[in-house]
């Protein structure tokens, strides 16, 4: 009697097949992709787990996933041994700045390789673009000798501007204003609007997707930066929080749970930047990838 049934239904017998395989391969799924993401949060979670242990428990071996003593006061600690405050302020005012500065600029230049024509645009655009492929270390030397002459050594402005212009953000920008339709611009044109209240009250609006991308991207970047800092400054009054973190190794030995607690700390402004951001990135992908049909 089932030969019989399965024989009247095969279509029912292979749909329920494929339902079961269906569901095994998300299953599979799943778990690869959460065993991938805690590979990728394991680094975290151990930094986490060796600012709340002692020093000695840091350094011992066999290593311990778990801290055998939670010392939850190295937090506070870390941030009075310290002047973490005026730290963690330089870091803000230089990683908003810059930050700042790159969105002004990408914006209009990406507007201007996008939808201006002009002689020389794709080789002046070719040139710009190839600038990404100059490591950093090799500008170190030149942008100190600027700076130095301009004597703006050890000062916010020496620290921002010499990195507030970023072709990456220039190229991203420009990709994602390709894909809007010229119709806007053209519209927007017939009622009076110029070029730069076109790319104000029309590109821009349009583009926060992407603008809000390479907010977090510059931001982060910035925040984290070590060795322009470490060169561009030359005192405790205007070095940032990673220069800041160097304190604690000293000829006595190195402080490894207050760095992993400052370093935690560190962490919190871009976090909270990711989730604000989060629903502006989540529109990029979406909405980019309708324009990119169009």
């Amino acid at each position: 009697m089932t030969t019989e049934a399965s024989s009247r239904h095969p279509h029912s017998v292979s749909a329920g097949r494929r339902r079961i395989l269906r569901r095994i391969g998300t299953f599979f799924s799943y778990a690869g992709l959460s065993l991938v993401a805690l590979l990728f949060l394991f680094p975290f979670f151990w930094m986490v787990s060796n600012a709340v242990r002692s020093n000695n428990e840091v350094l011992t071996v066999p290593v311990r996933i778990l801290p055998e003593e939670y010392q939850w006061g190295n937090f506070v600690e870390a941030l009075v041994s310290l002047p973490f405050g005026t730290f963690l302020m330089n870091s803000f005012i230089v990683a908003c700045g810059v930050t700042a500065i790159v969105i002004v600029v990408s914006c209009l230049s990406a507007y201007a390789f996008a939808r201006l024509r002009f002689p020389g645009r794709e080789g002046l655009l070719l040139t710009y673009l190839s600038t990404l492929m100059i490591p950093q270390v090799m500008l170190v030397i030149p942008l100190f000798l600027v700076v130095s002459k301009f004597g703006w050594i050890n000062t916010y402005h020496g620290m921002i501007l010499p990195v507030a212009f970023s072709s990456f953000g220039t190229f991203l920008l420009r990709q994602f204003i390709l894909g809007i339709p010229k119709d806007l611009d053209e519209a927007a044109m017939m009622d009076g609007a110029s070029r730069l209240r076109i790319l104000v009250t029309v590109i821009v609006p349009l583009a926060m997707p992407a603008i809000g991308l390479l907010s977090l991207f510059t931001f982060i970047a910035q925040w984290k930066s070590f060795l322009w800092p470490l060169i561009a400054t030359s005192g405790l009054d205007k070095a940032t929080l990673p220069l800041g973190l160097t304190l604690f190794q000293t000829q006595q030995g190195t402080s490894w749970n207050y760095i992993m607690a400052g370093a935690t700390i560190s962490m919190v402004p871009g976090v909270i930047l990711a989730m604000v951001l989060q629903r502006v990135i989540y529109m990029g992908i979406t909405v980019g990838s309708g324009f990119g049909g169009r």
